[in-house]
């Protein structure tokens, strides 16, 4: 039987991480950020949360007023292997008069990052920085064009969360990186690292954050669009040799692809990145653009696969495989805009 703890802002029975972890190089300093998350869903309210119940002062927005609506009323349950937790939050749906941020994390859909920034004008001073944790290539450029490079910060994580209902997440920690996009390990990073390891949140500092999230993008290239074609969980398409194969050859695209760009891959085998797709996943789970396709929502192809396309295309290197990739997604989209 599941047991349900409901703990107060600032109150954790979660110990910090093991004692040889990255904190031994950051140290455990105390740190109080305000931190607002754009795009609280299962991922932004599980950060969220644990950011809370560490002492942070955080503020969750979503555009679902129903989950927003929950975290209010009864608080976030944050569901971890076997145990539930209720943690207090704050949460909206209207940034009006919230006041500036010392950090903004964008976990909305790629293609809301514009529209976010201009809407979040207030929350931004001179000292406000913002973190992409998004999906795909491309996030942190469109930022920057919006506020300026010197404010950006690149970020992936490795951490599961599946939106249980309003207001209920199911979370798997696992590693997040973040990194200024110039390869500077600075101050500020290090600061938001700390932040984020008190929370028990396992967070380093990346030299190289853009080749990690060229090596996340490639777990994608490899699962998204394929399962979202074939509406095929991940335990599907293992046992079918074709979409392996198709996933090779999509993947190998994206590592050449990378190459011409300048990128520095440590994962570039399409074998390995498949296992890495596939890795402690169950067989029913669903990629992100399955789950898209299945409520007739927009898909975040264009940064996916379609991001190996168009810099294929600015160097002149082949994407037959995640071409036709991008058509198929883009003719489900369609379909489903007309029925």
């Amino acid at each position: 039987m599941e047991s349900v703890v409901v703990l107060e802002p600032g109150q954790s029975d979660f110990c910090l991480l093991p004692e040889d972890h990255v904190l031994e190089q950051i140290g455990l300093e105390e740190v109080r950020m305000k931190i607002c998350f754009f795009g609280s869903g299962a991922m932004g309210s599980a950060f969220g949360g644990l950011l809370t119940e560490s002492g942070q002062d955080v503020l969750l927005i979503d555009r679902w007023k129903d989950h927003v609506d929950a975290l209010n009323a009864t608080g976030l349950i944050l569901k971890e292997k076997s145990r539930s937790r209720v943690i207090r939050v704050k949460a909206t749906t209207d940034i009006h008069g919230v006041g500036q941020a010392d950090l903004m994390v964008l976990l909305v859909k790629s293609y809301h990052t514009g529209e976010t920034m201009k809407q979040a004008r207030s929350f931004i001073g001179k000292n406000t920085l913002v973190l992409s944790l998004q999906n795909g290539l491309g996030n942190e450029e469109k930022i920057a064009e919006i506020l300026g490079k010197d404010r950006v910060l690149g970020g992936v994580t490795h951490s599961g969360s599946v939106l249980l209902g309003p207001g209920e997440v199911s979370f798997g920690r696992d590693r997040t990186c973040i990194g200024e996009l110039d390869g500077k390990v600075t101050e500020r990073v290090r600061e938001i690292v700390r932040v984020f390891n008190q929370a028990g949140l396992e967070t380093e500092a990346s030299d190289n954050i853009s080749a990690m999230i060229w090596s996340k993008l490639l777990v994608n290239v490899a699962v998204s669009a394929l399962s979202a074609i074939t509406r095929l969980p991940h335990g599907g398409m293992e046992q079918v040799e074709a979409l392996k194969a198709t996933a090779f050859e999509a993947v190998d695209e994206a590592v050449r692809v990378a190459a011409a760009c300048s990128v520095k891959l440590s994962l570039q085998d399409p074998g390995e990145v498949w296992a890495k797709a596939m890795e402690g996943l169950s067989p029913g789970h669903k990629s992100s653009m399955l789950k898209d396709v299945e409520k007739g929502a927009r898909t975040e192809i264009d940064v996916i696969n379609g991001a190996v396309v168009s810099f294929g295309e600015k160097f002149s290197v082949p994407t037959p495989v995640n071409r036709t990739l991008v058509s198929c997604i883009k003719g489900i989209e369609f379909q489903q805009s007309i029925i």
